[in-house]
């Protein structure tokens, strides 16, 4: 089928991407880039997450109860709404303090210790023996490499001996089942946990090499024992959706994020838009605070309003008021969509 040009409209009609008329065109190549924390084209981190690091900018409390866990060396329990920069924080102090990429643990409810720490993949080893064996029919069975089956997660790889601690995000813990924060105790106290996998090896196989939730290659581990001797830098967020046992409060931090005010909000727009961004964007911040005062709203809800107003796409006014009252819809807001 030939490509065929989109008709002419309107004086704004060059800021549709997507028209919806069912003629082909090349409109997709007209689509400027992407806000910085939505850019995926970086090697290693994706650049939303370096976005994130760069750009969060914490409140003088934020910065003094993280120290306050790096010199305790206590998991730091992040509460606040949505969108005020609990899981952000993780990624900046990676940042700061050059700790390599961050290790994410996204909790759900099924989510359970044992994920975090490791998983052996007991079938996939199994089959691999078999089709060792059908290959060399009466000849002994090799039994493959263990250490290719056990994959440490996110919790277990921060808990390997470093000189230097990783970065753990532990994020949304109120997600839960209601087991998983006391099951977490034990493992924040002792600083390490045990594989009883390779506990139960031949004395010649003390030493196994595992694979780790990073893939950053393997590692060894000795008579299945894995203890840090940096306590890791653990950040758990949680939205407050649930309380958590005294047991687990007591061995933690306890951080609670405020929404960001004025001053700081136009301090996050320029940082991650620019200050020309800012100066022309003082009227959106202004109707956010002011649709936030009313509902819950989100710095990100904020960050899309601004860019889309900024990005150079030309809506008409009607178009865009319309576009800027559904993006900062209030979070709490109820009705079908």
């Amino acid at each position: 089928m030939a490509t065929t040009r989109p008709a002419s409209g309107g004086p704004h009609d060059d800021w549709l991407i997507y028209r919806g008329n069912g003629e082909p065109h090349d409109g997709i190549s007209r689509l400027p880039d992407p806000p910085p924390w939505r850019r995926f084209d970086q090697e290693g981190p994706r650049m939303g997450a370096v976005e994130r690091a760069v750009s969060y900018r914490p409140a003088p409390n934020v910065v003094e109860m993280v120290n306050a866990a790096l010199y305790l060396r206590r998991p730091l329990l992040v509460t606040g709404k949505p969108g005020t920069g609990k899981s952000a924080l993780a990624y900046n102090v990676a940042y700061e303090l050059g700790l390599g990429r961050v290790l994410e643990w996204p909790i759900t409810s099924r989510a359970t210790l044992d994920e975090g720490l490791y998983k052996y993949d007991a079938i996939g080893r199994l089959h691999e023996t078999s089709l060792r064996q059908a290959g060399t029919p009466g000849a002994p069975a090799q039994i493959p490499d263990i250490g290719r089956y056990i994959r440490l997660g996110p919790l277990g790889t921060a808990l390997l001996p470093r000189e230097r601690p990783r970065v753990l995000l532990i994020d949304e813990l109120d997600k839960s089942d209601i087991d998983l924060p006391n099951d977490l105790l034990n493992v924040f106290e002792e600083g390490g946990f045990r594989i009883p996998e390779l506990e139960r090896l031949p004395e010649d196989q003390g030493t196994v090499e595992v694979m780790t939730a990073d893939g950053d290659g393997r590692v060894p581990v000795t008579r299945g024992q894995v203890r840090c001797s940096a306590f890791p830098i653990v950040i758990i967020t949680s939205n407050g959706e649930r309380e958590f046992p005294p047991a687990f409060l007591r061995r933690c931090i306890r951080l609670a994020i405020e929404a960001p005010g004025p001053e700081l909000l136009a301090e996050i727009v320029r940082a991650h838009l620019g200050r020309d961004a800012e100066e022309d964007s003082a009227d959106i911040i202004a109707e956010f605070l002011e649709r936030r005062s009313r509902g819950d709203l989100a710095t990100d809800q904020l960050l899309n309003a601004i860019f889309l107003a900024t990005s150079g796409a030309r809506a008409p006014e009607s178009a865009m008021e319309t576009l800027r009252e559904a993006i900062l819809r209030p979070l709490d807001a109820t009705g079908s969509g």
